[in-house]
């Protein structure tokens, strides 16, 4: 197996949904820069009301006046204490200073709970197709400077009245304070994508979490795969063949979140997507004009002569018809068997994953970026028990139509093509986004 190709490197759409935080203990990251896309988090630490010790004052007045003391009253404590002193090797136990009879023992102090790493995080409280606006002052008055979707995340800086100061992604701005839901770690991680950062070179992932499994591949130092479980010792980790497991000991963890939208990255995706959409109906013009083509071509063959009877016919393909999941299903279903090629879009010539996904969409006028990772801000999303005909899944790495039936259809490699592939959580889903 080549090993460059079951590695997988973490990307997270910049579309509606980019960003991610990396938490960072207690320290404030302006912009931390993270391999998750085009935006970043930051994280900031609670302040303290009270950076002063009350008892350092106390403490050092205590030593000064004990340096300071005259000789005659140092002379008389230093034949005091030797009295005692003595008196002690005498067995004469009341003859101990009673200035120390009153002293408390002092009582050992609990460790501070240790703070989880989702405490700083705050989340998005609108619904799967909702946003919110985030403003430049706390009002509704304000200008719009970026917006916060459905299972983003936020850091708290601050609040005034009803409004939250938040920072998330690029942005830095205000929100009502009812939007967002605070101090819930499971909500927090729920939405956090976890990921193992390889820190040494050649890796072994393997089938099972023991040395003795079987190497399915290797990773280098820098690597990122995403987490689907951690266990004693090892992590199960997605990759582009499946799950495997790799050592814990040559990892470390980190939690990547999707983050706000600031109001430049909204106007430069919408700009992508525009010129997307205008790409993927060239694309579908042109596989109709082909499609017609060839239908000419194999009617002119089968009638000219008896010659070509076994040569067989061109393939033809039906036009994609109404405007719901399952139409979408019945055309995509007509190109299964069709050439996988890297960074193609053509259904009948070769399409990569997306490719293909963008390509079968533009037939319905629905314009798609050709990324896997793109797609995964489209439409809107649905959960895995909910995925109805037509419904694009994302992997790591990966796009596919659910054809229904705990099957999918997509462009998987060079080898097999367009196919089926049955179950569809066949490898780790991290959404599923619905169109029609």
């Amino acid at each position: 197996m080549n090993r460059n190709s079951i590695r997988t490197k973490v990307r997270v759409a910049s579309c509606c949904l980019a960003g991610a935080v990396v938490i960072s203990g207690s320290s404030f990251i302006s912009n931390a820069a993270v391999n998750v896309g085009t935006s970043n988090f930051a994280s900031v630490a609670e302040a303290e009301d009270n950076n002063v010790n009350p008892s350092a004052g106390v403490s050092l007045s205590l030593a000064q006046y004990a340096n300071e003391q005259p000789a005659e009253e140092a002379k008389g404590d230093e034949e005091k204490a030797k009295g005692n002193d003595e008196a002690a090797q005498e067995g004469n136990d009341e003859a101990a200073p009673q200035e120390d009879a009153g002293a408390k023992e002092e009582e050992p102090q609990e460790a501070p709970a240790e703070k989880s790493e989702f405490a700083d995080i705050g989340v998005s409280n609108v619904g799967d197709d909702s946003y919110i606006n985030i403003r430049n002052v706390a009002s509704t008055d304000g200008e719009i400077v970026g917006k916060l979707y459905s299972k983003s995340a936020v850091t708290v800086l601050g609040s005034e009245g009803e409004w939250y100061k938040i920072h998330s992604g690029n942005c830095e701005g205000y929100i009502k304070s009812e939007y967002i839901t605070t101090g819930n770690d499971e909500l927090a991680k729920s939405i956090s994508t976890r990921v193992a950062i390889v820190n040494t070179d050649n890796l072994n992932i393997r089938d099972d979490q023991s040395t003795e499994g079987t190497v399915l591949g290797q990773v280098d130092s820098g690597d990122q795969l995403i987490v689907t479980e951690e266990l004693e010792g090892w992590a199960k980790v997605s990759t582009d063949e499946g799950e495997g497991f790799v050592s814990a000991d040559y990892v470390e963890y980190k939690n990547y979140f999707k983050v706000a939208e600031s109001k430049e990255e909204e106007e430069e995706r919408l700009r992508r997507e525009e010129e997307a959409r205008q790409a993927a109906e060239a694309a579908a013009a042109e596989e109709a004009r082909a499609a017609a083509r060839a239908s000419a071509q194999s009617s002119r063959s089968s009638g000219s002569s008896d010659s070509h009877a076994d040569t067989g016919a061109a393939r033809t393909y039906n036009p994609p018809s109404g405007g719901s999941g399952q139409a979408v299903v019945d055309y995509a279903c007509q190109f299964v068997g069709n050439p996988y090629v890297y960074g193609g879009s053509s259904l009948t010539n070769g399409a990569d994953c997306s490719g293909f996904v963008m390509a079968v969409y533009a037939a319905f006028g629905v314009g798609l970026p050709h990324s896997s990772s793109g797609m995964r801000g489209v439409g809107y999303e649905v959960s895995q028990s909910e995925m109805q005909p037509g419904d694009i899944i994302c992997y790591d790495g990966h796009v596919a139509i659910y054809v229904g039936g705990d099957t999918i259809v997509h462009a998987s490699t060079p080898t097999t093509g367009i196919k089926y592939s049955s179950p569809a959580a066949y490898r780790s889903i991290i959404t599923v986004r619905r169109i029609f």
